[in-house]
């Protein structure tokens, strides 16, 4: 578990084809404390496993669903990337809880300048949009954020001068991918919501409901 507040820029030393998936080397240095094989970090909001390390960088296996749902496959050799270790019980929980697990893409619509910050707008599917609230939080690429708005095609977030110079957000123009993760409280509460079919059937593949319908304790 996370909580969107990114410890540090780093920068993709390689991704290359590995048997059936896909080999991410990240260079780092903060976040090498700690991040030994088979922990977790957080890149640009996804929670991979690491599974090898070098001096100065931490390798990641990237599986075809990772590809697929994330922003990840798209990255290229000295692209920065949003960087966090897990958080340890007992820690300032300075953003929200957010668990690396990327329900989907979002695209940046706009970006426009607020003062010394900046605004940002992201298009969302309609079932994303469905799991926002104003002043609730999402996580854009691993960053811990509150919802300004929202409009017909998605939401908008504010942009402080210290995320933009600390996050892959300050160099995201329109038209660029970002990866989304959704209040996981907002989301079970759909989920267990009466007449939620769609979030009763994901409680359902996950053996969570009785087979009279009810939530399993």
């Amino acid at each position: 578990m996370f909580t969107g507040i990114v410890e540090e820029l780093g920068r993709v030393r390689a991704l290359t084809r590995r048997g059936a998936g896909w080999r991410l080397e990240v260079e780092a240095r903060r976040v090498l404390d700690g991040s030994e094989p088979g922990g977790s970090v957080a890149v640009n909001g996804a929670c991979l496993t690491v599974v090898a390390t070098g001096a100065g960088w931490l390798g990641f296996d990237l599986a075809e669903e990772t590809l697929a749902v994330t922003t990840l496959g798209a990255l290229s050799p000295g692209d920065p990337v949003n960087l966090e270790r897990p958080l340890r019980l007992g820690a300032p929980l300075g953003g929200h809880l957010v668990l690396g697990h990327v329900d989907g893409v979002g695209v940046v619509t706009t970006v426009r300048e607020e003062g010394e910050g900046r605004a940002l707008g992201v298009a969302v599917s309609e079932d994303l949009r469905a799991l926002l609230i104003p002043k609730g939080s999402v996580a854009v690429d691993g960053v811990s954020l509150t919802v300004a708005r929202l409009d017909p095609e998605g939401f908008a977030v504010a942009l402080i001068p210290h995320t933009l110079e600390s996050t892959t957000l300050g160099s995201r123009q329109g038209g660029d991918r970002v990866n989304l993760e959704m209040d996981v409280l907002g989301k079970y509460v759909r989920a267990l919501l009466p007449g939620s079919g769609e979030g009763r059937e994901a409680l359902a593949r996950r053996g969570l409901l009785a087979e009279d319908g009810r939530e399993e304790p």
